[in-house]
C-alpha cells in the first residue's frame, strides 16, 4: 500500500510501498481509512523543525493523526460488533505502566507515544491501532468531519485553559485551523468579543469571515498594538489565545493583554521567547500553556461537530487523494490554507 513516511532525520518525505498490516494483535483494530486531515506536526516533520527527534528511532514511519476509518478487523478482546463502525483516533498511546497510568490517572501518562511519530500514523489507506484509542462517531457523521475531531479537542482545551466565564474580550493570534477551531469554541462558551489577527494571511481571515468571525485584521506591515489600535481603545483583552507558534508574537500579546488578563500558549514554538517578568507581575498577569485535551473532550466535540457539520466544514480549504499526500502536506504549510484533508479517494 502507498504510505506517507519520514524516512531520515532530515527535511523531506517519501511516498513509499510498503506492506499492508497483518493480522491485529490482542487489543488491536485495523481501520480503512477514509480521510485524514494534515496538522501543524505533520508540516513541521516534514521540515524537520526542532522538538521531534524522540521519532528517529521509529524510522521509517508513516505519519498523520487526524483519521477517520471504518473498523475492518479486530483482534482477540475487542468485540465484533465493532466491524463496519466508522471511527476516529485518539492518537496518544498509553504506556500503561508509568506511575500515572498505574494510579488511573491516564491522561498524565509520561510513557506515551504518538500516532504518526512514535509508531505508524494514517496518511495510508489502513492502519493498525489499539481499540482503546478508536472513538465511534455519530451515525451519519462524514469522514472529512469526523477527521477534525483531533485538532478541534485541541482548540477546546485551549478555551477550557482559558476558563472563559461569558462576557469576556478574546484575541485569537493565528487564523490557522487550530485559531480558527478557537473562535468556535470561544464563542460557544460566551466570550462578548472575539477578535482575530494575521499576517500575509488574506485568505485565511476571509475563511474565518465566513465562518461567521468579521472581526479580523491583518498585522502584516505594522506592530500588534496598531493593528488592534480601534479594539484597544476600551481596554487590553481580558483572554488571549496564542496560536502562531512565533515567539516574537509573546511578548507583543502580553502587551495589548488588559490587567489580570490570561495568556493561553497553544502555538509550538521553535525557540524561547522573552518575557518582561516585572510587567507580567505588575499587571497581575497570567500564562497557561495549553496541549492535549483529556480522553472526556473527545465525546464532547463530536457531539458538537455533530451539531455543526456545515459551519464547521467549511474550515476544510483543499481536498488531496492519497496518492498526492505530500502535496497536501506542502500546501498546508502555505498561507493559503486552512484545513488540508486527504482522501483515500479523489473527491467527486
Amino acid at each position: 500500500m502507498l504510505a506517507l513516511q519520514k524516512t531520515e532525520a532530515a527535511p523531506g518525505l517519501s511516498l513509499r510501498e510498503v506492506a499492508e498490516p497483518g493480522l491485529p494483535q490482542a487489543g488491536e483494530v485495523v481501520l480503512a481509512i477514509e480521510a485524514t486531515g494534515v496538522c501543524g506536526t505533520d508540516v513541521h516533520i516534514a521540515h524537520w523543525t526542532l522538538g521531534y527527534e524522540s521519532m528517529t528511532s521509529a524510522m521509517p514511519v508513516t505519519i498523520g493523526h487526524e483519521t477517520c476509518g471504518r473498523v475492518l478487523r479486530v483482534g482477540a478482546g475487542v468485540d465484533p460488533a465493532l466491524i463496519g463502525r466508522r471511527v476516529t483516533v485518539r492518537p496518544s498511546v498509553l504506556c500503561h505502566a508509568c506511575p500515572a497510568c498505574l494510579s488511573g490517572d491516564e491522561d498524565n501518562c509520561t510513557g506515551r507515544r504518538g500516532v504518526g511519530i512514535g509508531r505508524n500514523g494514517a496518511f495510508a489507506p489502513f492502519l493498525t491501532v489499539l481499540a482503546e484509542n478508536c472513538v465511534p462517531v455519530p451515525d451519519g457523521m462524514a469522514a472529512e468531519i469526523a477527521a477534525l475531531t483531533e485538532p478541534l479537542t485541541v482548540c477546546r482545551e485551549a478555551v477550557d485553559t482559558a476558563g472563559l466565564k461569558g462576557g469576556e474580550r478574546v484575541l485569537i493570534l493565528g487564523p490557522g485551523s487550530i485559531g480558527q477551531g478557537i473562535a468556535l469554541f470561544a464563542e460557544a462558551a460566551g466570550a462578548g468579543e472575539i477578535a482575530i489577527v494575521g499576517r500575509d494571511d488574506a485568505a485565511r481571515l476571509q475563511r474565518l469571515n465566513a465562518l461567521g468571525f468579521p472581526n479580523t485584521v491583518d498585522s502584516a506591515g505594522t506592530s500588534l498594538r496598531a493593528a488592534l489600535a480601534p479594539w484597544l481603545e476600551t481596554g487590553g483583552f481580558d483572554v488571549i489565545l496564542e496560536a502562531t507558534g512565533a515567539p516574537s508574537v509573546i511578548p507583543e500579546a502580553l502587551s495589548v493583554l488588559a490587567k489580570r488578563g490570561t495568556l493561553v500558549v497553544v502555538g509550538i514554538h521553535p525557540a524561547p521567547a522573552q518575557v518582561d517578568l516585572t510587567a507580567l507581575v505588575r499587571n497581575h498577569q497570567s500564562i497557561r500553556g495549553s496541549y492535549r485535551a483529556p480522553v472526556a473532550t473527545w465525546a464532547e466535540v463530536l457531539t458538537f461537530l455533530d451539531r455543526n457539520a456545515e459551519r464547521v466544514g467549511r474550515m476544510i480549504s483543499h481536498h488531496f487523494p492519497m496518492s498526492e499526500a505530500d502535496r497536501a502536506v506542502a500546501e498546508a504549510g502555505g498561507k493559503a490554507a486552512s484545513k488540508v484533508m486527504v482522501l483515500q479517494e479523489a473527491p467527486a
